[in-house]
């Protein structure tokens, strides 16, 4: 008899399992059996002149069901899953290493600190300073700002992000200006971001609501960012200059003590 050489990876699996399983030959047809693999001349273990032959295969039940190709197809999906999501958490929530800053406020009112990763997306830090606007228009014309925003260390909330934090105690250039709270983009914030979104940098006026409790014209100033973690309890954020000279006007610096 001439020497059966697999040509196929099905004919290696078949050299392999006869190695481990209890093959008995048998050369006369048998339908009677239904465990009996049928080798017709289609087969690549048969040549000429060579008799079919029937071989016996005990089919343990544990082989049976294949679930390795499911498992896989289940594996994929839920990894493509999981991906989507959490481009789309991280496009929400998270900030990059450049990110735009605007500072807001109408005349008589507060000023608000917005920084977004992207200007379509909802602000991932939103706080108003208890500063009045015309205060902070006199600072930044003396000169260099620096903001500095402290919070509380709390040891009974572990695992809270220092975006998150509510409450801030202010400085600006080294005086305390009261406190600063941490708010919802709501409709008047995300219109006024809306309006200023093609500005890349740059200052204006914009004009107020003219009602009879108007604060006023609303003051903007918008630019790129800078952002540099020390720490899960400390950030900064500096105001890139477009011409690369100079320290930055503008600096805002997020300290948990």
């Amino acid at each position: 008899m001439k020497a059966i050489t697999a040509k196929t990876p099905h004919d290696s699996s078949f050299s392999f399992s006869r190695r481990y399983f209890h093959w008995k030959k048998k050369l006369e047809d048998e339908d009677d059996e239904e465990e009996v693999l049928n080798l017709g001349s289609s087969s690549h273990f048969c040549e000429e002149g060579v008799k079919y032959e029937d071989f016996r295969i005990p089919i343990p039940a544990a082989t049976t069901s294949v679930p390795a190709p499911r498992k896989r197809l289940s594996v994929s999906i839920l990894r493509s899953a999981f991906t989507v999501f959490s481009k789309r958490s991280h496009s929400h929530a998270g900030l990059g290493t450049r990110v735009i800053g605007t500072l807001f406020g109408y005349r008589r009112g507060h000023v608000h600190i917005a920084f977004q990763e992207d200007a379509r997306l909802n602000p991932a830090f939103l706080v108003e300073l208890a500063t009045p606007t015309s205060v902070l228009v006199r600072e930044m014309a003396s000169g260099l700002v620096r903001i500095a925003l402290e919070c509380e260390k709390k040891t009974d909330k572990k695992g809270k992000k220092l975006l998150e934090e509510p409450l801030w105690r202010t400085y600006c250039n080294g005086k305390k200006c009261g406190y600063a709270m941490r708010r919802g983009c709501g409709p008047e914030e995300w219109k006024v971001l809306k309006t200023v979104e093609p500005i890349s940098m740059g200052a204006g006026v914009l004009p107020g609501n003219g009602g009879a409790g108007s604060e006023g014209e609303l003051m903007y100033m918008r630019a790129r960012y800078e952002r540099v973690v020390g720490s899960r309890d400390s950030e900064a954020f500096y105001m890139m200059n477009p011409d690369g000279a100079g320290g930055p006007e503008l600096s805002v610096y997020l300290l948990r003590v």
